[in-house]
């Protein structure tokens, strides 16, 4: 199993995790935050998680063991 960590500080919110992972991730326009919304990455979400990961333009995002 897999999950997902964020590296706060690289994150600049442009949102390209939760256009490419919407299961995945969601912007909270109220707190200004990104929210993973699957702590831990369900098998079938795997390969959306690491395209997500991957169109990070900040590289804020990466896969941890869960």
């Amino acid at each position: 199993m897999s999950g997902i960590e964020v590296d706060r500080a690289r994150c600049d919110l442009y949102g390209t995790c939760a256009e490419t992972a919407p299961d995945l991730f969601r912007l909270d326009d109220t707190d200004d935050e990104l929210v993973i919304l699957a702590p831990v990455v369900p098998p079938e979400l795997l390969d959306a998680a690491r395209r997500a990961i991957d169109a990070c333009p900040k590289a804020a995002l990466k896969l941890v063991p869960a």
